[in-house]
């Protein structure tokens, strides 16, 4: 299938037109018309080659928070048919057969999981290409239903940014009377709060504004605490069940452990790589703990969404041409967005492509 794209060459160029093949149809697999995606930070850090854990494979097409129609269908699918409203997140594959896979966490799979850019498929090794693009095809297994009552213009971001937030408030039994700080109001933290508060916790956004507090309490938080306040952090001392860290470059946790109660956890779900080191004093003595986790698997990932239907809890977004994409990404790095961008794939026209 031929379809249209924006692409980085390289690590140094703009994102641009780019026509590309998408495989012909397996009997599992589901062809899909994109209507939204997502922008995600990690877009910009892959597209950068940031990562050297994870080498760019360019030409690089980004895009992992996806909704859109099935187009057509293979012979074997049963769960999907032309026409229904679906998602695609962070993967597309899996082995399918490892004790993780075998648990519903594919993206813990033993062999590697087939990420939905920058990877390689499992079947025939070609490099795997994401969302910012006119149409996708995924194997069955992968490919979720979109609940009719989300708006389908928002609900791009919940397949990143939501079920990034959703899982480790889930893996902590987040409920009612569960003491949630979330550090952090952007992409991420934004959505940590919703799903905290719509867990029934009693959530507090870390922030080093003063000026968030407003923005913070509408999303659904009940208190904010300033962490360039020292008498405030020292007063907010073993005061959380569960910490959410979502800040997305390298940073010092020393200020936050303090924060966390007995046998409490910090989360990290933000950066990615290299840290700043850490006192080891408030683990040890308050028996505290810090985890990180990647997003969860497909049936959590269906859960999240169904969770976010029945609550109403969708991502606050600012809507952009494909053309914009470039603006979209130094707005990023000016922490410039409220909250999420999300491209409207209609704006991607054949005769814009070479």
């Amino acid at each position: 299938m031929r379809t249209i794209g924006y692409a980085a060459q390289d690590a140094h160029s703009a994102l641009a037109p780019y026509s590309f093949d998408r495989r012909d149809l397996r009997a599992d697999d589901v062809a899909i018309d994109i209507l939204y995606c997502g922008v995600c930070h990690s877009d910009l850090h892959q597209t950068r080659g940031d990562w050297d854990w994870a080498p760019t494979l360019y030409p690089c097409v980004p895009g992992h928070e996806i909704v859109g129609k099935v187009s057509a269908v293979g012979s074997a699918v049963t769960g999907h048919k032309v026409g229904d409203l679906v998602a695609v997140g962070c993967l597309v594959d899996s082995c399918g057969e490892c004790d993780q896979c075998q648990a519903h966490e594919e993206t813990l799979c033993r062999q590697g999981v087939t990420v939905t850019y920058n990877g390689r498929d499992r079947r025939d090794g070609q490099v795997t290409y994401g969302g910012y693009s006119k149409h996708i095809v995924v194997r069955e297994s992968f490919v979720l239903k979109v609940p009719a009552s989300l708006d389908m213009a928002r609900a791009a971001p919940l397949l990143c940014a939501g079920i990034t937030c959703y899982t480790p408030l889930r893996a902590l039994n987040v409920g009612p009377g569960t003491r949630v700080a979330v550090i952090g109001l952007g992409g991420l933290g934004h959505m940590g709060v919703k799903l905290a508060h719509g867990m029934g916790a009693h959530v507090t956004v870390i922030s080093r504004s003063a000026g968030k507090a407003a923005e913070a309490h509408a999303l659904g938080a009940d208190a904010v605490l300033l962490s360039t306040d020292a008498e405030a952090m020292a007063a907010a001392a073993n005061g959380f069940d569960a910490i959410i860290d979502t800040i997305p470059v390298k940073h010092d946790l020393k200020p936050y452990l303090p924060l966390l109660d007995l046998n409490a956890t910090l989360v990290m779900v933000g950066q990615i790589g290299a840290m700043e080191g850490f006192d080891s004093a408030p683990l040890v003595f308050g028996r505290r703990k810090v985890t990180g986790t990647p997003v969860g698997g497909i049936a959590q990932t269906q859960e999240m969404l169904d969770f976010c239907a029945e609550k109403g809890i969708l991502p606050e977004c600012e809507t952009i041409a494909i053309q914009d994409i470039n603006e979209a990404f130094h707005r990023m790095e000016r922490s410039d967005v409220r909250y999420r961008f999300v491209i409207d794939m209609a704006t991607l026209e054949a005769s814009s492509v070479p």
